[in-house]
C-alpha cells in the first residue's frame, strides 16, 4: 500500500566479531564491570582546588564518523565558551581537554581512560556510535567516573556513570513508527550500518511491526563507510516497500542515498525516514540526493523560538560560518554540558556521587525546548519531531508529539517489547 501524497517515513561501528574483541580488551585491561560498591571506592584525582577545572571532549575527528562529530566537538566548545563567560561553574572556569575517538571503539575506550586518570577530568562528554559508548562504559564504571553522551541511541541500557541526552527508542523510534502507521505504512525495509545501534534498533522495530500489522519486506546491513549500495538499493526497489527505515550512521548515507535517487527511487514513491541524518549530513550527501526524505529527531535548526533562534546565532557566529547548521546531535551535546553544570550547582559540589545523587529533576531550557533528567534512569525528557528535508538543506517539523516524552529506555509501558532486553 503506497502512502498517499507525500508519504512521511532514519543511526553505528563495527561488526558484532569486532565488538566483542573490543569489549573483552577493555574488561581485560580494567578488570569486571565495577559494582557499585567498587565504584563508590574508586578513588578520583579530580584537583578543584584551583581556580579551574578540568573537563574532556570525545569525538570522532577523523575517520567515517567525522562528518556527523566534528560540529559535536564544536558544539561542547561552544557552552563551555559561554559558561566560562558567565563566570564558570562554582566559581571555577572549566579548562576543555579534547581527544579524537577516530571512529574506532577502542580508540575511544583508550582515550577515555587518559582523561580520566591522567588528565584528572571531572566528566567527559562525547561518543556517537553505540559501539563506542559500549566500549567506555566500562572505563567510567570501573573509575566511577561520569561521560555524558550525546547521540540518540537503541535504548535498552542505563548506567550511574552515563547521562543520556540523546533519544531513547520511546522519544525517537517509536514515535517515528507511530507517525508511519498514521499515514497508513503497511510495510517497511529495514537498511542500516552492521553494528549494535541498527541491529537492536530492527529487533525493536520488528516487534513494533508484529504488533501492529506492518509488514518486513527485507533487512540489509553494511560496514561502517560503505560507499557500494547498488545491491542493497536494488533490492529495496524490487521489495517495493511503502516505505525504508535507515539506521545507517556515518558517510555511508551519502552512496545510499545517491544511488537511491540513480535508481529513480523517490520521496513520493517510496520514502525513506532516517534516525541519523540531521542537517550536517545532508550538505555532505548533497540536498538535491535527499531533498522531501524524512527525519526523526528532538532538535530542528528551524525550531522558531527565542531560545533556538539565539543559539542558532551564538553557534554560527562561534564557526563563523554562517552557512554552517545547527543540528540535533550536537544540540544534545551543548544541553549536556549545561546539565552538568546546572547538576553540579545544585550539589555544590564535583563529586560524582553528589552529581548523581542530585541529578533528578534538573533542567535546562534547551533550544529544543524544556528538558528535564530522569533521576532514575539518567534519561532526559525529550520532544519527538519528524521532519522533512527541503531544498535549502534544512529540516523542517511536519509532526511533534504534544510535549516532552519522558524516558522509557527499556520499553517497560510497551506490551510488545517484552523480552526485547533480555
Amino acid at each position: 500500500m503506497r502512502v498517499p501524497g507525500r508519504a512521511p517515513l532514519r543511526r553505528s561501528a563495527l561488526a558484532a566479531g569486532s565488538l566483542i574483541a573490543a569489549t573483552s580488551l577493555l574488561l581485560a585491561g580494567c578488570g569486571s564491570r565495577a559494582s557499585e560498591t567498587d565504584a563508590a571506592n574508586t578513588a578520583s584525582c579530580v584537583d578543584t582546588s584551583g581556580p579551574k577545572v578540568k573537563v574532556g571532549s570525545l569525538n570522532s575527528l577523523s575517520g567515517t564518523m567525522a562528518i556527523s562529530e566534528v560540529t559535536v566537538r564544536d558544539a561542547i566548545k561552544l557552552a563551555v565558551d559561554e559558561i566560562n563567560a558567565k563566570g564558570g561553574v562554582l566559581g571555577k572556569q572549566i579548562e576543555l581537554i579534547g581527544e579524537d575517538g577516530a571512529s574506532e571503539p577502542t580508540v575511544f575506550a583508550e582515550k577515555a581512560e587518559k582523561l580520566i586518570s591522567s588528565d584528572c577530568v571531572a566528566a567527559v562528554f562525547g561518543g556517537w556510535t553505540s559501539s563506542s559508548r559500549k566500549a567506555m562504559l566500562p572505563v567510567f564504571e570501573s573509575a566511577n567516573a561520569l561521560l555524558y553522551y550525546p547521540v540518540q541511541y537503541e535504548g535498552l541500557e542505563s548506567s550511574k556513570n552515563i547521562f543520556y541526552t540523546g533519544a531513547t527508542t520511546n522519544q525517537q523510534i517509536v514515535p517515528a513508527l507511530d507517525y508511519l502507521k498514521e499515514k497508513g505504512v503497511k510495510s517497511l525495509y529495514l537498511v542500516g550500518s552492521d553494528y549494535v545501534f541498527p541491529q537492536t534498533a530492527n529487533r525493536i522495530i520488528k516487534a513494533y511491526a508484529k504488533e501492529n500489522g506492518i509488514e518486513i519486506k527485507g533487512e540489509d546491513y553494511t560496514p561502517l563507510g560503505s560507499t557500494d549500495f547498488s545491491t542493497i538499493v536494488n533490492k529495496v526497489r524490487s521489495a517495493d516497500a511503502d516505505a525504508v527505515f535507515n539506521t545507517l550512521n556515518g558517510d555511508s548515507n551519502v552512496a545510499f542515498f545517491r544511488e537511491y535517487k540513480n535508481v529513480g527511487l523517490t520521496p513520493q514513491a517510496m520514502p525513506v525516514v532516517s534516525v541519523s541524518i540531521a542537517e550536517e549530513e545532508v550538505g555532505g550527501i548533497g540536498v538535491q540526493n535527499v531533498t522531501g526524505q524524512l527525519t526523526a529527531w528532538n532538535y530542528y535548526q528551524t525550531i522558531d523560538t527565542p531560545v533556538n533562534n539565539a543559539f542558532v546565532k551564538a553557534y554560527k557566529d562561534f564557526v563563523k560560518d554562517p552557512k554552517k547548521p545547527t543540528s540535533d546531535p550536537m544540540e544534545a551535546a551543548y544541553v549536556s554540558v549545561y546539565l552538568w553544570k546546572n547538576t553540579v550547582e545544585k550539589a555544590k559540589s564535583f563529586d560524582v556521587a553528589a552529581i548523581q545523587d542530585n541529578a533528578d529533576g534538573v533542567t535546562f531550557d534547551a533550544p529544543e525546548g524544556k528538558v528535564t533528567i530522569d533521576g532514575e534512569n539518567h534519561h532526559i525528557t525529550k520532544t519527538a519531531r519528524i521532519g522533512e528535508i527541503r531544498p535549502d538543506g534544512l529540516i523542517y517539523t511536519i509532526w511533534e508529539s504534544k510535549g516532552p516524552i519522558d524516558p522509557d529506555p527499556y520499553l517497560k509501558s510497551y506490551p510488545w517489547a517484552a523480552g526485547l532486553s533480555g
